[in-house]
């Protein structure tokens, strides 16, 4: 037999606790009240009146749920239950009194005073077993430990202060934190546990000139705060450049309710917190409603769009999702996480290709999808460049063997992933999307034009790069980073228009969710605000800065020239596209350049036969007499200035 098997069970020494709590409180209220009066009363009354209050005690505290709380984790919420439990016990002990002897000995103040010591009593023991088990004591003498790494933190908020709380518990702690920088000034001069609020952000030189002072030489910076601005933090990391220290930031919120930390351990700071962007105010009921009881099929599930467009319709409560792709290990993949994040959701998943219309017609008449997300498309520049009859197959024939059965079995609407790349294209992937642009919207006006019951809606949403996708320029940064180096950059001009993806795809949907809802809106395209363009240049060299490293210096940056269809500069609407604003100020609608169906479609199958045969002139010769923005090869200077 262990020895844990010998000792009672803890929370029967919990309960044992509280009953004797509550005896003992019963005593010391009356002598409180009655000093050495106390010696007057009956001892029978004594007695009787502990007997019955520890009882109606331990009944009230049972019921009340006052067991299910650990004291290591003793809080506000456990101050909440232990005064429920005795202001009941009260209640319920004084009418038992009055029947028993008319309370004739108790005095009238006894459950005012009562209240106050029983509370005492049971929170007291929790909060000091707490104190114990946090080091909190010890912190109190020794705040900062004696070892480790000098850091200040920014943000005074929840975050520093758990954080503090959670380095003062660690016996070793891998962290010595010297001071805080409050973002907003109203803490400046007060201390978090002891540890001293120096100043803002802002006026970090001078803090760290005054703590040199004192010999302490913080060398790392740390964020608590995820809402502080990108010029701040671009800002921060400036400083801790110049100082010789380095930028890192706690895990967010979201990581602990995803599983992706279960610590807080230090992170670095991502790109996405140096181009950060103001959050969106999203119509989350209006997304829910359109995806809620619905069967959604998404094509190019495994893609970076279609992945996140597969986590993100499965939060909202689809009737089935079905996912397609013709990448066998990325819809594994996706399949594979959705089915741990969302294990009682109906699904399926296709291995399938777009341009196959018998396959797709297959997939529709089994699935029977109510609401389709197109983002199956050849997306990499450089290589649709190369083999522009794939990208005419895949971007342009795919996308209308797609939508024309969208149209076929009457859904409820399609929702086509377009790239900021269509407008004024200089690259067969910008043409060829804006050709499966022009057949949408051809698709949406028509419809608009029917006046049967039932009509098919066409929704094309527009943006530009978002960050780490599949061929993206962060991935490749990282990589050549963690090779040494160099970084290659086109261009030293070139920018690029940027945004995280999982805000991408939350707008998408909240597109697709005004544009089933805004009728008005026939043959329009949805343009995602991105922003302000980043310098590529400027992006790379921030990320060697974020790893710790000097550009030019430690890490090499090389200019290898614009590739083959490459614009200096991206721009979300063409010349003839009015734009309105929509009920949310992060999308915007572009008029549409309208375009007849039938015509379109014969210049589509065309095109379709050009791109069999396989010869590049041949198939860049057809997109541009079916684009005629379409510059193939021209000046990226040139086509920007268009």
């Amino acid at each position: 037999m262990t020895i844990s098997k010998l000792l009672p069970n803890r929370r029967l020494i919990i309960i044992a606790h509280d009953i004797f709590m509550a005896a003992i409180s019963f005593v010391l209220t009356l002598l409180l009240r009655m000093g050495e009066a106390v010696y007057t009363l009956p001892l029978d009354f004594i007695i009787q009146g502990t007997v019955i209050f520890t009882v109606i005690a331990a009944t009230a505290f049972w019921y009340m749920g006052l067991y299910r709380g650990i004291w290591r984790y003793a809080s506000m919420n456990d101050v909440i239950q232990i005064t429920k439990a005795v202001t009941v016990a009260i209640l319920v002990f004084l009418p038992v009194m009055f029947l028993w002897s008319r309370a004739e000995f108790l005095p009238r103040s006894f459950p005012v005073i009562n209240w106050f010591v029983l509370i005492a009593l049971l929170g007291g023991p929790r909060f000091v077993f707490r104190l114990i088990k946090d080091r909190r004591l010890e912190f109190m003498i020794e705040p900062a430990g004696k070892g480790g790494i000098p850091v200040l933190l920014v943000g005074a908020g929840d975050a520093a202060e758990t954080f503090i709380r959670e380095m003062a518990r660690q016996r070793s702690s891998a962290y010595r934190i010297v001071g805080v920088l409050d973002e907003k000034g109203r803490r400046v001069g007060r201390h978090i546990h002891n540890v001293p609020v120096l100043g803002t952000p802002e006026s970090l030189p001078a803090v760290l000139r005054r703590l040199a002072l004192r010999n302490v030489h913080p060398q790392r910076l740390i964020v608590t705060k995820q809402e502080l601005s990108p010029e701040l933090v671009r800002r921060l990391l400036d400083i801790a450049e110049t100082n010789g220290m380095t930028l890192s930031r706690l895990p967010r919120l979201t990581e602990f309710h995803s599983g992706a930390a279960d610590r807080l351990d230090v992170r670095p700071v991502d790109v996405e917190d140096l181009l950060g962007r103001p959050q969106v105010v999203l119509d989350r009921p209006a997304m829910e409603a359109m995806i809620a009881g619905k069967r959604v099929l998404i094509t190019g599930a495994g893609g970076t769009i279609g992945s996140e467009l597969a986590r993100q319709v499965a939060e909202l409560g689809p009737a089935q999702l079905n996912l397609l792709d013709n990448s066998e290990f990325n819809l594994y993949a996706i399949d594979l996480e959705v089915s741990q994040r969302n294990p009682d959701l109906p699904r399926a998943m296709r291995l399938a290709d777009v341009r196959n219309q018998p396959q797709m017609s297959a997939v529709f008449s089994e699935y029977r999808p109510e609401l389709v997300f197109h983002a199956a498309a050849l997306k990499h520049v450089p290589i649709v460049e190369n083999h522009p009859g794939e990208g005419i197959l895949t971007n342009i024939a795919g996308s209308r063997v797609v939508a024309d059965l969208c149209l076929a079995h009457a859904i409820d609407a399609m929702v086509l992933i377009s790239t900021d790349k269509a407008v004024n294209p200089t690259s067969v992937m910008g043409a060829t999307k804006r050709v499966a642009e022009s057949y949408c919207q051809a698709l949406d006006r028509q419809q608009a034009e029917n006046e049967a019951a039932h009509r098919c809606r066409f929704i094309t949403v527009r943006f530009g790069n978002v960050l780490g996708s599949t061929g993206s320029v962060v991935p490749l940064f990282e990589k050549q980073l963690a090779m040494g180096g160099p970084l290659t950059v086109t261009d030293p001009n070139i920018t690029r228009y940027f945004m995280t993806t999982r805000e991408a795809v939350e707008l998408v949907l909240q597109a697709s969710a005004i544009g089933i809802d805004d009728r008005e809106a026939a043959g329009s395209i949805f343009v995602l605000d991105m922003g302000d363009p980043v310098r590529i240049v400027d992006l790379a060299e921030q990320m060697i800065r974020l790893a710790g490293k000097r550009p030019y210096d430690d890490i090499e940056i090389v200019f290898t020239g614009l590739r083959p269809g490459e614009k200096l500069h991206e721009e979300l609407f063409h010349d003839t596209e009015a734009t309105r604003p929509t009920s949310n100020a992060a999308i915007h609608l572009a008029t549409p350049r309208t375009a007849d169906r039938d015509a379109l479609s014969l210049s589509i199958d065309a095109l379709t036969a050009d791109a069999r045969t396989y010869d590049g002139a041949r198939c860049r010769a057809a997109l541009q007499r079916l684009v005629p923005e379409y510059v193939s090869g021209a000046p990226a200077d040139v086509v920007a200035a268009k």
